[in-house]
């Protein structure tokens, strides 16, 4: 009997056309946070569209934090994924280390740690500490989504590389590696949801973010219901946005399917 494989992500599910039913949650999703969105901006601009505005510099603060985290993310766990399967023995240690040892420690705890503990001997910015941490902490988590990625290709492609003259490195990064980009960019999709969801936990160092932008207007207005019913729809808004375009890329890369 053929296995399936369970994933299991704190991101968002990806709308794929094998889960009508998710398809359709998913229509349905948007489609009612786009109409709420409209319909607060249009009929009570305030504070509603006042919110909106005020938290627009937000949203780019947290998109930039997310595309820099994520693209670093994705290298660093690539080389932890390669050094985890490695045959040197230290190799493989030191990224097996790194893997259990940020996967064990909250990322809120390391933010802080970079921010004022190791920010007690070297000043950093609230921004770039944030891009550390958030690095750090997904590096290990996409570490083991190539890991798992990289293992799942079949042990014959690799034979058939090197008996056609590849050496390791060419067989990895010209053979396994595009072949097992087809099979990690569901989890690669779903890390990178969460991670631009986690940026809402920036906020706490001092980044200005969508988060923390949303807290300085409702301090200042006490409108707490209505700016956090903002912030949720807009989060809501931005990760199907984005399980959407995973989902197609998915489709795109798999034609087979």
């Amino acid at each position: 009997m053929a296995k399936k494989n369970i994933e299991i992500s704190d991101g968002a599910a990806i709308p794929t056309e094998e889960d009508k039913g998710l398809v359709t949650a998913w229509q349905v999703v948007f489609t009612g946070t786009v109409i709420l969105l409209i319909f607060f901006c249009v009929f009570k601009p305030h504070p509603y569209l006042d919110i909106l505005r005020f938290m627009s510099d937000g949203i780019v603060v947290t998109f930039k934090l997310t595309l820099i985290c994520m693209g670093l993310s994705f290298i660093v766990g690539l080389f932890t994924g390669i050094g985890r399967i490695s045959q040197n023995k230290f190799i493989n240690l030191l990224a097996s280390i790194y893997v259990e040892v940020i996967r064990g420690i909250p990322l809120l705890v390391q933010l802080f740690y970079i921010y004022y503990a190791v920010g007690s001997f070297v000043k950093v910015s609230p921004f770039i500490s944030a891009v550390i941490a958030l690095t750090i902490c997904y590096g290990a988590y996409m570490g083991e989504v190539f890991r798992a990625g990289i293992e799942s290709i079949d042990k014959g492609q690799i034979e058939a590389a090197l008996s056609l003259g590849f050496n390791k490195r060419q067989t990895m990064f010209y053979v396994v590696l595009p072949q097992a980009m087809r099979t990690i960019l569901p989890p690669v999709g779903n890390e990178f949801i969460a991670l631009l969801k986690d940026t809402s936990l920036v906020s706490i160092i001092a980044v200005a973010d969508l988060f923390r932008r949303a807290r300085e207007y409702a301090t200042a207005t006490f409108n707490y219901f209505e700016t956090f019913t903002m912030v949720a729809l807009v989060y809501l808004l931005i990760t199907l946005i984005l399980s959407k375009f995973v989902g197609y890329m998915e489709k795109k890369l798999t034609p087979y399917k």
